[in-house]
């Protein structure tokens, strides 16, 4: 099996983008959505994420759309300008077989190529099914800062949510480039 290619994503990709997000949805706690967005709202997301100055990936191999990754802001004040949040999703016939890794790796790259500092990982029931987003970030040195207890309810129950950080470039040392 060939390793996945990371690329930016482009308003093509979207249709593949919309379906994995619908999995987790309907399937999953990495989002609390409860009712997955078409693809028009999906390809609204993207441009935005764009139009900010932030990356979004994918991973394709054999054209076939693997999972994605993009990076938005953290909060919407300007004094947060220098962090982001991270999200990655994978199609289920993907998971497990490193294809996060290489997103990630990937999107925090990008970050910090433009000049980003600090990364946080908003991972819902982080102590549960999303274990593997857990995992994922903690193999990426990142580290946790906290835990939201029972603050969301999906799938007939009370979820926790976890916030992990990681420093991205010169961190905190200067004043950020924007």
């Amino acid at each position: 099996m060939t390793k996945p290619a990371i690329r930016p994503a482009t308003p093509a990709d979207i249709p593949a983008i919309a379906a994995i997000y619908t999995h987790a949805v309907l399937h999953g706690t990495a989002s609390w959505e409860l009712n997955p967005p078409g693809e028009a709202e999906m390809l609204r997301r993207f441009e935005t994420i764009l139009a900010g100055g932030y990356p979004y990936l994918v991973a394709e191999r054999e054209g076939e759309v693997l999972g994605y990754a993009y990076a938005g802001a953290y909060r919407p004040r300007p004094a947060y300008r220098a962090t982001v949040e991270n999200s990655i999703y994978i199609a289920p016939t993907a998971q497990g077989l490193g294809v996060g890794g290489l997103l990630l790796d990937a999107l925090m790259k990008a970050c910090t190529e433009h000049g980003f500092r600090q990364m946080i990982a908003v991972i819902g029931d982080g102590t549960g099914a999303s274990v593997g987003s857990r995992r994922l970030h903690e193999k990426a040195g990142f580290r946790l800062i906290g835990v939201a207890e029972k603050v969301g309810f999906k799938h007939g129950r009370w979820l926790d949510q976890m916030l992990m950080q990681k420093e991205l470039g010169e961190g905190d040392r200067s004043p950020p480039p924007f």
